[in-house]
């Protein structure tokens, strides 16, 4: 649990101390006012890494919607069906949350910058054998494989926000970048759909090809290591060097590499099925994006020529725009609130910091997300107007937001020395039922009629929403009774 202090080499440190006290060597740590803590960066140092990784968190989810509009295309040049095309989408948003589940657990081996160098110049380089597909099978394991490289940004953004940020400062700077993985599936299809019209599909991936190159270039260039163990690290060898003797990193794990590699790759999962609280946000989470993908597959049937409302593939782009104004509004008025209210709970019990105080505003996303889904399902299903649907979709938008935003920071808070792996433990849940989720739900809308499809969603989204309240006042209790050694 966070305690909210400046000084968080403990805090943020991933290796457990296994040093006897009567070692001679040295300890190396950082000082209150260190300028190599990354807490202690300038402003202007802090958010050029945000800005560089949160470019990363919009590419890859950008890639996974962005070539929907044209999936009849894809499917007449690649002598396929459009049900199979999707796979191509299920394929990389799985492998967007199995990514994480290793990615995140490396960076608290070997340091954040180096995973996002060598993962995103390897996303980068896969969107242009995806562009050169010759056949669907090509498509759908080279998109696989890139989901699973570009999904660093995902797995260490949150991490890397914890490492230069105060816990009570971190909600804010945490929301914006958590637009980039919402924001993407949102742009995509807009983006998508302009090239795919006036050019075709495979510039779609001549597109990714180019940004991300740029956003890889811009990280070789710019993008600073933030993890502490790591840069600490490299201060212990230098004075090893300079100075002679021996010198150890405060809380260091003297344990063999692979031992300590083997229990890092093993962190997500425990955290995920140990934790119930964990679990229980994460499967809130899948049940969100696999309602998110689900509909977006879906909008060109709802909205498109051959749909309800006849739009052209332009149009339809535009309707993405829906959720994204939804998460612009959350992001601006309302998650700023989130560490309000996290810093006038810890004041009003004596300065004592819990995790359970981020989560008060995810109530107004228990309200919003069944709410605007019945809306949404029951306008679509009586074809009122256009207008009226898409405006569903902003409070949908919004409603994610809060719950993702403050079960995020809940992560960071619960488990800040294992920030990563934590937010990974509830990316691969939610990653996996969000890609496979899709694939069933165009055959349900099509059984049942989007009315009672999507109602389908808004139920079970209506059954998780109590969530936010029973752990606000019951989730310190059970952290403690499920508390495990990482």
């Amino acid at each position: 649990m966070s305690d909210g202090t400046a000084n968080g080499a403990h805090e943020r440190s991933a290796l457990l101390s296994f040093t006897e006290d009567d070692d001679s060597r040295k300890i190396v740590d950082f000082t209150d006012w260190d300028e190599e803590d990354p807490r202690n960066w300038p402003k202007s140092r802090k958010l050029i890494n945000v800005g560089i990784i949160a470019l990363m968190a919009v590419l890859s989810p950008l890639a996974s919607s962005m070539f929907t509009p044209g999936i009849d295309q894809i499917a007449q040049d690649l002598n396929t069906s459009g049900e199979t095309v999707v796979g191509a989408t299920t394929g990389f948003v799985v492998f967007l949350g199995i990514g994480p589940l290793i990615l995140a657990p490396l960076s608290e081996t070997f340091g954040r910058r180096k995973l996002y160098l060598i993962c995103f110049s390897i996303f980068a380089l896969l969107q242009i054998p995806t562009a050169l597909s010759p056949n669907v099978a090509t498509l759908i394991a080279v998109r696989a494989l890139s989901g699973f490289f570009g999904s660093v940004g995902i797995a260490n953004g949150g991490g890397t926000i914890s490492d230069m940020f105060h816990p009570s400062e971190r909600a804010g700077v945490f929301g914006w970048y958590l637009l980039g993985p919402l924001l993407g599936p949102t742009l995509g299809p807009l983006l998508g759909g302009l090239l795919v019209q006036h050019l075709s599909w495979r510039w779609v991936f001549w597109f990714l090809t180019i940004i991300c190159t740029i956003n890889t270039v811009l990280g070789f260039l710019f993008l600073k290591e933030s993890y502490a163990p790591t840069i600490l690290e490299g201060r212990k060898q230098k004075y090893e060097e300079s100075e002679g003797g021996k010198f150890r990193i405060a809380n260091q794990d003297d344990r063999p590499f692979w031992t300590k590699l083997g229990s890092s790759m093993q962190r997500p999962l425990r955290i995920l099925f140990t934790q119930p609280i964990v679990l229980t946000m994460a499967i809130w989470q899948a049940i969100l994006f696999g309602t998110t993908y689900s509909l977006y597959t879906n909008f060109e049937s709802i909205y498109g020529s051959k749909g309800y409302y006849g739009f052209s593939t332009t149009q339809v782009g535009l309707v993405y725009l829906g959720p994204g104004i939804g998460f612009f509004i959350c992001v601006w008025f309302i998650v700023p609130k989130i560490d309000t209210i996290y810093n006038r709970l810890s004041k009003k019990h004596g300065g004592e910091a819990k995790p359970e105080y981020r989560l008060p505003l995810a109530n107004i996303g228990a309200v919003l997300i069944p709410v605007s889904l019945f809306w949404f399902a029951w306008t679509v299903e009586y074809h009122v107007h256009w207008a009226v649907t898409v405006l569903s979709t902003v409070f949908f938008g919004l409603g994610q937001i809060t719950i993702l935003n403050t079960a995020q920071n809940y992560y960071i808070d619960s488990f800040q020395k294992y920030a990563a792996s934590a937010i990974a433990a509830g990316a691969v849940f939610r990653s996996i039922v969000g890609g496979i989720v899709p694939l069933f739900a165009t055959q349900l809308f099509q059984q049942a009629g989007y009315g009672w499809g999507v109602s389908t969603f808004a139920f079970t989204s209506l059954a998780l929403s109590p969530a936010p309240l029973l752990f606000y006042y019951y989730g310190e209790r059970i952290r403690e009774a499920f508390a495990i050694d990482l």
